[in-house]
């Protein structure tokens, strides 16, 4: 039974880049030879097998046909006689379609060492089109060869543009886009991701709210970069650098939301934009089924950034309505994660991307503060029951205030 190693490993390893996973294609076998040596089946669609000593995946050669909508609608025949290229050809990119002999021999039928050396993303052939998870794969590809200079070859891109305009892309269950997207969101250039998808229609399907923002323009005055898209994806870049939690890059890039609603009339303000922002924030995450501890830190992050950014400003009171409702009493890793967003946003445009953000040791510092304060406390005054929480809430803000009376007054940065 020939065995050949293929897909990411053998791209990954021309590239000199780490190799995480390492699958296998057996050529001329059938199920029943590979249970025969001890293999254990664990593909469901089509017949994969982990070997009984590395674990590791081997699948059988197989070909794929279209038999009806979405990523679903495919036929497999695994059939002994099919052959490595015919499974090569059904992959998805010709970086990802070469083969790798126990030799170390590099089988390349359709051109992927020369799409490697050109830093192109181009589709194997026209089958690409019959399956609509790839455009949203070659656009994590995109942003995880971003570093290396890879773009997507015109060819796929018009292709890639043809399939969202027949419609392709709504078959997709939402279970399928967010992994796609969080795998992307870990990625150093997420904001990769959402340029490709924007270039080729893809963001309108899915992620409408966000594409609603490119076009919209700021004050220049605060926003050298002016377009809110543009701002919301160099806040997702912004928080790439800060952070590697999937949480804080999503926040970043959907926290202004809100600003897609604004009248035109009113551009370039966008008053009261962080309010405005929750339903479509709320609306997005339920979409595409995020979890939950995304979607609540993007619904804070779009009621309260802007309270951050003004923090030097702010009473003790509207200080103490923040740690309230982010929940800092109890969720302390939470408020970190809102202070990364807030961080991002400011940091997330032209000119500003190395600027410090002050705002965000001055909250820590006055959460510090009120932290002082606590229910022992009340208790040892004698207050029980249900007057100990309003007298926390009191005595806390009269420690924030004695505090912020301490505090030389900064001038918060534009």
């Amino acid at each position: 039974m020939p065995c050949y190693l293929v897909g990411g490993a053998v791209r990954d390893r021309l590239l000199q880049r780490p190799v995480k996973d390492r699958d296998w294609v057996v050529v001329g076998a059938t199920p029943d030879d590979l249970l025969a040596q001890g293999y254990q089946q664990v593909g469901a669609d089509f017949p994969v097998f982990l070997h009984p000593e590395t674990q590791e995946e081997y699948a059988l050669a197989r070909t794929e046909r279209k038999s009806g909508q979405g990523y679903q609608g495919f036929v497999c025949d695994f059939s002994a006689d099919v052959t490595l290229e015919d499974d090569l050809l059904r992959r998805d990119l010709t970086i990802n379609a070469m083969a790798e002999t126990d030799d170390g021999d590099i089988i390349d039928p359709y051109g992927g060492q020369q799409d490697l050396n050109d830093r192109l993303l181009r589709h194997v052939s026209p089958a690409f089109a019959e399956d609509p998870l790839r455009v949203l794969r070659v656009a994590r590809f995109a942003a995880r060869f971003a570093d290396q200079g890879f773009t997507v070859a015109e060819e796929t891109q018009a292709l890639m543009r043809q399939m969202v305009s027949n419609g392709e892309l709504e078959h997709l269950v939402a279970e399928r886009v967010w992994n796609e997207t969080q795998r992307a969101l870990g990625e150093d250039h997420p904001e990769v991701y959402f340029q490709i998808l924007r270039d080729c229609g893809a963001l309108a399907v899915w992620f409408p709210e966000l594409d609603a923002l490119f076009g919209v323009p700021q004050p220049e005055k605060h926003h050298p970069e002016i377009d809110t898209g543009v701002h919301a994806l160099m806040s997702l870049q912004a928080a790439a650098r800060l952070s590697d939690d999937i949480s804080v890059r999503w926040a970043s890039l959907i926290h202004d939301l809100g600003k897609g609603l604004t009248p035109p009339e009113q551009w370039p303000r966008h008053i009261a934009h962080e309010t405005r922002g929750i339903a479509p924030a709320k609306a997005l995450c339920k979409r595409l089924k995020a979890p939950n501890d995304a979607t609540t830190l993007a619904i804070i992050a779009s009621e309260f950034h802007t309270h951050v950014h003004r923090a030097f400003e702010l009473r003790p009171e509207t200080l103490m309505k923040v740690f309230n409702r982010v929940d800092v009493w109890r969720r302390r890793p939470r408020f970190e994660a809102f202070l990364q967003v807030c961080t991002a946003d400011a940091q997330g445009r032209t000119g500003y991307e190395q600027r410090p953000y002050p705002q965000a040791d001055y909250c820590r510092e006055a959460l510090a503060a009120a932290e002082q304060i606590t229910a022992r406390d009340m208790i040892a005054q004698g207050i029980t029951g249900a007057g100990i929480g309003p007298a926390l809430e009191q005595a806390r803000i009269s420690a924030l205030t004695h505090w912020k009376k301490q505090q030389p007054a900064p001038e918060s940065p534009q």
